[in-house]
């Protein structure tokens, strides 16, 4: 399959200039964007040393407290597309301060709250600043000659992961050892810096798409991810079968079928299914949705079995830090592998790449299925699986890239990114299911059994091998063309 024909990049002149800004350093814009990805990855795991004191901390219910989590999750999903989409209308640049901008109001506000409403207020707006890393690979392509871009929208993308998985430790060990509010306000002043840095160092591209923005079709997708996303982080508690999830599963279908219908005649959509449906973005998105999944069964069980006390028998009794601590070398190795993704997507494709990825962290989830014994076989799983992702994310972007215009590059990176969160949140329900219905009595306490987080494991490998059964059918790939 032949990329399409890019954009015609209009150098123009900021009225009142009477010449053109210098040209940015590649290595500072891939740097500063790579600090800003991680800063923003890292409010996936801020509050996770907090989650079990959060009742008491906010003076209220568990039940409610979860939805300082839910509020993240559902805004990132309602702005990464739409951000996506005003990053190629008005400037990919714009949207990624405006992103950090909330993230930092959003920091200041969880910083100051004392009670659930203003929680959920700050996480809200943290989840708002999701698109940063689409923008920023989006950024990367307009801005980095052509033998840069595959390195650094590797590092890019790999930053999802990095921030992740090296904030966990971070934030054990500031819970432990100052009031929580610190994690808070340590978010504000990194967000502070990765803004003055990219309002200082990445230029601003002339590429765009034009047009206006599609409003309606903006609304219906939101309300379609809002209604699915909620049904699936919410059904453990509401019930599977009861009247709201059902409702809610049903009422997404409704949503997305009329949407889709919409965007199909609109002139101007905020989606072009035209270029949703092309062989390599749908397989890549398919993938990816399934490569979201595998990637999180990690997350979900070895907190808890580094947690559990060692009468269990397969439980390690270990604190939140250890489990920050095995958890951040996959985050290291991600950044490590990224050139190493960006060679073998050069030499042979990031088909490849994406394939050997999927591999590896297959591979992983089948040594977890067999030894879960000793922290340090946590941490090699850890390693392994941390390398398959860092090599598969790297390849996404490039194979998103090859298949779409210039003017389209942000909003067709943010529904990739956005199919990996909704795997993610699939594999979180689907494993929330298991660990529920396979459980050991601890003292009249159930607790997840053995038996169920080598399932879980399972799963995830299965769902890495789904990928790259998935990833065997991209086409041919052609890099997409140079800027220059």
């Amino acid at each position: 399959m032949s990329a399409p024909a890019e954009t015609t990049r209009t150098n123009t002149v900021p009225s009142g200039s009477t010449a053109p800004p210098p040209a940015a350093s590649p290595t500072r814009i891939v740097a500063v964007l790579a600090f800003a990805g991680i800063v923003v990855s890292l409010m996936q795991s801020l509050v996770i040393p907090l989650v079990p004191q959060l009742p008491q901390l906010l003076d209220a219910s568990a039940a409610d407290t979860t939805w300082a989590i839910t509020a993240t999750l559902l805004a990132g999903a309602v702005a990464v597309p739409t951000v996506g989409r005003l990053g190629d209308m008005y400037g990919k640049r714009r949207m990624l301060l405006l992103s950090i901008v909330l993230l930092v109001a959003g920091s200041v506000v969880g910083a100051l709250a004392t009670s659930l409403v203003p929680m959920i207020v700050a996480r809200t707006l943290q989840g708002l600043a999701a698109g940063v890393i689409p923008l920023g690979i989006s950024i990367m392509r307009d801005e980095l000659p052509a033998e840069r871009l595959g390195g650094a929208t590797a590092l890019m993308s790999a930053s999802l992961g990095v921030g992740g998985a090296l904030g966990l430790p971070v934030a054990a060990l500031i819970a432990d050892n100052a009031d929580w509010h610190v994690l808070f306000w340590a978010a504000a002043v990194l967000g502070t810096v990765a803004l003055l840095l990219v309002t200082t160092l990445v230029p601003e591209s002339a590429v765009r798409a034009g047009g206006r923005f599609d409003l309606v079709g903006a609304a219906g997708i939101s309300a379609g991810l809002i209604m699915l996303l909620l049904a699936v982080s919410k059904g453990a508690d509401w019930g599977w079968t009861s009247p709201l999830t059902l409702g809610l599963g049903l009422g997404a279908v409704v949503v997305f079928v009329a949407w889709g219908a919409y965007e199909s005649r609109t002139p101007g959509p905020l989606v072009d299914l035209r270029t949703l449906v092309r062989r390599q973005v749908l397989l890549t998105n398919v993938a990816s949705l399934l490569f979201g999944f595998a990637m999180f069964a990690m997350s979900l069980v070895f907190p808890q079995v580094i947690q559990l006390p060692v009468e269990t028998g397969y439980g390690l009794g270990q604190s939140l830090l250890v489990v920050g601590l095995v958890m951040a070398p996959s985050g290291l190795v991600m950044m490590a592998v990224a050139p190493l993704s960006a060679r073998i997507s050069a030499t042979a494709g990031p088909k490849w790449s994406l394939m050997l990825g999927a591999l590896l962290v297959a591979v992983g989830y089948g040594i977890g299925i067999v030894v879960l014994d000793e922290v340090w076989q946590l941490v090699v799983i850890s390693v392994v699986v941390g390398a398959g992702i860092g090599v598969a994310y790297g390849a996404m972007p490039s194979l998103v890239m090859g298949a779409v215009k210039a003017s389209e590059t942000a909003s067709a990176n943010s529904l990739n990114t956005l199919m990996r969160s909704i795997g993610t949140s699939l594999s979180s329900a689907v494993a929330g299911v298991v660990l529920a219905q396979l459980t050991l009595d601890l003292g009249g306490l159930a607790v997840p059994s053995e038996d169920a987080f080598r399932l879980v494991m399972g799963v995830g490998a299965a769902a890495a091998l789904a990928a790259l059964l998935v990833a065997a059918f991209l086409p041919r790939y052609r890099a997409p063309g140079s800027r220059r």
